[in-house]
């Protein structure tokens, strides 16, 4: 994970004081949501404080995220995989079938919310990266840097705005899966018979496209991940 990462190198040198060890410690591991939320900012400070800036804090949940829809993308496949087997069902223990199905399904729902929490993380700190570099634009006395570094920045928010326009667009891709495969769990739930599984092929091939396109937008999603990872680098 992201700041577990990131927490571990913070905490690798020894002379930083014991209160921005705690601090990390309740900003990052944090007791509830709410108390995380509220903490960010000193979570930034402190961070900065052992060398880790927002841009390398970006990076880093970025990869996250990227990890977390080439996870996800699988786990959509081997739904579908376990859908399939149970519409070709040709005999056997149907609700063995639908226990691996609902199984399928609890773990698309987990890797779908893992997806979107990542996507939040980037989002806030791209925001609090751009917020803080607009604010030290006008520090500069020098105005050849000044232009220089605005030009980065707007760069920089120009790739961002296309990885999330596709982040956005993947995760978008998931909820009309999910709920499919949620409908037809639930219908197999309560009807395990021969005619169940005839309703049930009636659905699959629109799963399946779904499915397909999902996969076709994790990838490129993916793939923008990637590039824009390794501009930030540069």
């Amino acid at each position: 994970m992201l700041d577990e990462k990131l927490l571990s190198r913070a905490l690798l040198d020894d002379d930083k004081e014991n209160l921005m060890k705690r601090l990390l410690l309740v900003c990052v591991l944090g007791l509830t949501p709410l108390l995380i939320s509220g903490c960010q900012s000193a979570y930034y400070s402190a961070m900065e404080k052992v060398g880790v800036h927002k841009r390398d804090i970006l990076v880093d949940r970025v990869e996250d995220t990227r990890d977390a829809q080439d996870e996800a993308q699988e786990q959509f496949v081997n739904a579908l995989e376990q859908f399939r087997s149970v519409v070709n069902f040709d005999g056997g223990d149907l609700e063995a079938a639908y226990n691996k199905l609902q199984k399928e399904y609890d773990r698309s729902e987990a890797a779908a919310n893992e997806v979107r929490e990542h996507i939040e993380k980037v989002e806030h700190v791209a925001q609090a990266l751009f917020d803080e570099w607009e604010d030290e634009l006008e520090q500069y006395t020098s105005q050849g840097l000044r232009r220089e570094s605005a030009r980065a920045l707007a760069d920089t928010k120009s790739r961002y705005k296309q990885l999330r326009a596709s982040l956005t667009r993947a995760e978008s891709r998931m909820q009309p899966v999910l709920s499919a495969l949620l409908d037809n769990t639930l219908y197999l739930k309560h009807n395990l018979n021969a005619r169940a599984i005839g309703s049930l092929k009636g659905e699959f091939a629109g799963i399946k496209a779904d499915i397909d396109r999902l996969v076709i937008d994790m990838q490129r999603s993916i793939k923008e991940s990637d590039q824009f990872i390794k501009a930030m680098q540069h």
